[in-house]
């Protein structure tokens, strides 16, 4: 599928320029639509059935599967952020003292604290693997680091801050090799970029919904492979039990969760607004396809990046990073605060991420978007 811009979908004032989808996704008309639906129906309960408890969901967990690629929608928990995700995982992993968390350097911190709580629980040890600087020499790093005391490897499939792109298949097959769990952190690609259950094989994937998916803040998925089938959730969900949907035999309590990864969906997640809103979302995203967003990302930025490197900003090869998010390291010879206010002046939204700006665009940009930061920063150089 080849796309062009979908800028008339959106709802995005014509004098903002608006390459920070990573921070929060705008909402397209049909997503809207099925929010305030939603509403309707929230403020008429007499028209609620019980099957408006259940039916939704699983249209929602099946379309996630097939986003991902999983073939059993059973497997995906519908959650309300990834923290809540990572401490489900971290509530079903016992370690052994000496074991090891591989985790990334500077990952996010959804993805970071549940496992230093693990690590002082277990008397393990995290163990980080820094940026040498060049994303294959990173890859080749975090692969060394893989050995018989690694239990378990938390780390996005990008890094977040600069859109490096990991070797998943390579970080997977050498987990498995050596027993070790891998958990993925999908927020920030999940909805961009091809990703496939079947060839990465991860543990779990945990992804927020608010950003590359669309949904609104408060939302997020989750997938728990075969490891994770008896486990024990982090709250007992009474939607979660076998035969919930009979709500006049609620009280004969049911001391079985339905199969596999239900068992981890949190109380209320069946949000009639919600859930309207993301099955919306998810429809739009499965017709665009992965594929052909990353491809019209690249397309739009590609001249923009050449003018970047030219005046002397520092951005990963194309062939090692993701082009709906990508980090610029800015020039040493820059006045950053008098880029920053002009960039708000001029209503331009980035993100700032240590010593890079991160640039995440998407369909309702266009080449043309990219011009006007590209001149901001050029005219702050030193």
């Amino acid at each position: 599928m080849v796309l062009t811009s979908q800028k008339h979908l959106f709802n995005i004032p014509s004098d903002v320029t608006y390459l920070n989808i990573a921070s929060q996704s705008p909402a397209f008309k049909a997503i809207y639509d099925a929010g305030l639906e939603g509403l309707k129906q929230k403020n008429q309960p007499n028209t609620i059935a019980i099957s408006d408890y259940f039916e939704p969901v699983i249209e929602l967990k099946k379309l996630f599967a097939q986003l991902i690629g999983a073939k059993d929608y059973n497997r995906i928990a519908t959650i309300p952020s990834v923290s809540y995700g990572m401490a489900t995982v971290a509530n079903n992993v016992v370690l052994k003292k000496g074991d090891e968390i591989l985790v990334i350097d500077e990952q996010f911190p959804s993805n970071i604290y549940a496992w230093k709580k693990l690590a002082e629980k277990y008397d393990a040890k995290i163990r980080t693997i820094k940026n040498p600087g060049d994303s294959k020499q990173w890859n080749t790093s975090i692969l060394n680091a893989i050995n018989t005391n690694t239990a378990l490897i938390a780390m996005g499939n990008i890094h977040w801050s600069n859109g490096c792109l990991f070797n998943l298949s390579a970080i997977s097959k050498k987990a498995k090799s050596n027993s070790a769990l891998l958990i993925i952190d999908g927020s920030q690609t999940i909805g961009a970029l091809p990703f496939s259950i079947e060839e990465i094989k991860p543990d779990a994937l945990i992804c927020a919904g608010y950003k590359w998916l669309f949904g609104p803040y408060g939302c997020a998925y989750g997938y728990f492979g075969p490891y994770f089938d008896q486990g024990n959730p982090i709250e007992e969900n009474w939607s979660n039990r076998l035969h919930s949907e009979n709500f006049a035999g609620l009280t004969n309590y049911e001391s079985d969760y339905k199969p596999m990864a239900n068992r981890y969906s949190a109380g209320e997640s069946g949000s009639f607004i919600y859930v309207k809103m993301q099955i919306a979302a998810l429809k739009q995203v499965l017709q665009w396809t992965p594929s052909a967003i990353q491809d019209y990302c690249k397309q739009i930025s590609s001249e923009a990046v050449s003018a970047l490197r030219a005046i002397g900003c520092e951005i990963e090869e194309d062939e090692s990073r993701t082009h709906h998010l990508f980090g610029i390291k800015l020039p040493s010879n820059m006045n950053v605060d008098a880029f920053k206010k002009e960039l708000h002046n001029k209503k331009i939204f980035i993100s700032f991420r240590g010593n890079y700006i991160r640039i995440s665009c998407h369909l309702y940009n266009t080449a043309d978007d990219f011009k006007p930061l590209v001149n901001c920063l050029a005219s702050h150089l030193l």
